[in-house]
């Protein structure tokens, strides 16, 4: 499989990730994508050819490797790697469809008629949907495998012996597994690093809530400010058009309109 072609598509991710962002595709490719690609192919590639049983049963060794091994390490981390990867593809075909529009749109009002992405690139709108739905279904696919490689291999190692009675195996008979140690140490630290994405995750979906929480917080606090200070002018105005007059402005108190008056006079 060429790995090549994940690596330069998400290449790109960078420019619109935070730096827990940027530190999740950095430990993906160096601890994921190429540790698979160089050390647990070559691992894993003698497995069914050297999985030996003591017995001489036509068949025996073949069920009982597909009873231990209903679906190989590899092919589950090809699969896991894929799934995790895609969603950031979606960031990236966001901005460019952004891209797209507004350019589009320049070529229709001009250079004068205004943006509708002042930066396509920036986390608003339906980009920040984009990227929260992203940090979410990277987190959950990595938790779901990690289910799957424990419900398959219980504690992710495998034992050296196991014992097989399947059909067509005439009694009990031990098969012997090529090569446990190497692969716990692989398979364990496969699901360290998965485990470590998972966290950076939920640390960047936490980041990126809670900044839009202050946001919003400072923006509504920002609108009640200035909502205050155009009450207190039409309260100033409001009085100083009642100057002269016989009639009290209805919105001050007569101390606070004497004053107004000597303040002018």
């Amino acid at each position: 499989m060429n790995w090549g072609i994940f690596e330069g598509l998400l290449s790109g991710v960078n420019k619109y990730s935070t730096a827990f962002g940027r530190i999740w595709l950095s430990l993906v490719f160096i601890f994921r994508v190429m540790v698979y690609v160089v050390t647990a192919e070559r691992v894993w590639s003698d497995d069914h050819k050297d999985f030996d049983c003591n017995t001489r049963q036509p068949g025996c060794s073949n069920v009982c490797y597909d009873e231990f091994f209903p679906v190989s390490h590899v092919r589950l981390w090809a699969l896991q790697l894929i799934l995790v990867t895609c969603p950031s593809l979606l960031v990236v075909m966001h901005v460019a469809y952004r891209e797209a529009r507004e350019k589009k749109h320049r070529e229709a009002v001009g250079e004068d008629g205004g943006r509708l992405y002042p930066n396509p690139g920036k986390k608003r709108g339906g980009l920040w949907w984009t990227y929260v739905f992203s940090l979410v279904f990277k987190a959950g696919i990595d938790i779901i495998f990690l289910y799957v490689f424990h419900a398959f291999y219980p504690k992710y190692t495998l034992p050296p012996v196991v014992k097989c009675h399947a059909a067509p195996c005439p009694n009990i008979v031990d098969c012997f597994i090529s090569k446990p140690s190497e692969k716990n140490i692989f398979t364990l630290f496969m699901v360290a690093t998965a485990a470590v994405c998972i966290l950076l995750n939920l640390v960047e979906l936490a980041y990126l809530v809670s900044k839009r929480c202050r946001e919003c917080l400072a923006a509504r606090k920002a609108r009640a400010a200035g909502a205050s200070s155009c009450k207190q002018e039409d309260l100033l105005s409001g009085d100083l058009i009642f100057l002269g007059s016989d009639t009290h402005p209805p919105l001050l108190p007569d101390l606070a309109r004497d004053y107004v008056k000597k303040t002018i006079l």
